[in-house]
């Protein structure tokens, strides 16, 4: 059987972080992932999808990331239930996360936050905005903090006038040898 789930989106709040009786850490949260498609009304829907971690990545993953931290995770799907106060029978549906990458580089991270206390995160897309600055919009820059040339978020090649810190983007031929590789 598989059972392997992979989502990018963002975080709709921060990481909710626990922990057990014998000390195991668990945290909590739910990500806002938008649907590939468009409504009747041309707005694209969000589903947004609870997930838990636990252990150290639990307490890397709330370190790192806060509310609208742009984020991929992967893990299981998993079906629990429980009795709540009023003897009622409650099901629980959320990804268990195995792995999870940080998708936006410290400088966004902290430039979001920095905005976030003057202006409404805009989760759904719609009416507020479309997917400007939505989900499936690009990164301004890549993963690793160099900026993203042509609209490529990984980087590629680049001009001297976009990467003047790029050793590789003047445009010049590097003279290697193969004493210099390490294989």
């Amino acid at each position: 059987m598989i059972n392997r789930v992979v989502l990018v989106g963002r975080l709709t709040r921060d990481v909710e972080l626990r922990y057990t009786t014998s000390g195991a850490a668990v945290g909590t949260f739910s990500l806002a992932v938008n649907r590939q498609f468009a409504n009747a009304n041309g707005e694209r829907e969000t589903d947004f999808i609870n997930a838990v971690i636990w252990r150290k990545s639990a307490e890397n993953f709330a370190n790192f990331t806060s509310k609208g931290s742009l984020v991929a995770v992967e893990g299981r799907l998993q079906t629990r239930n429980y009795e709540n106060q009023q003897g009622q029978r409650v099901y629980v549906t959320e990804v268990v996360v195995d792995n999870f990458s940080l998708l936006e580089s410290r400088a966004e991270s902290e430039q979001r936050r920095a905005q976030s206390g003057s202006a409404n995160n805009n989760f759904g897309g719609g009416q507020q905005g479309g997917n400007q600055g939505g989900f499936n919009a690009a990164p301004a820059q890549n993963p690793f903090g160099a900026p993203a040339s042509n609209g490529n978020v990984f980087g590629g090649a680049s001009t001297p006038a976009q990467s003047s810190n790029d050793p590789f983007g003047g445009g010049q031929e590097v003279d290697i040898s193969d004493d210099d590789l390490p294989f």
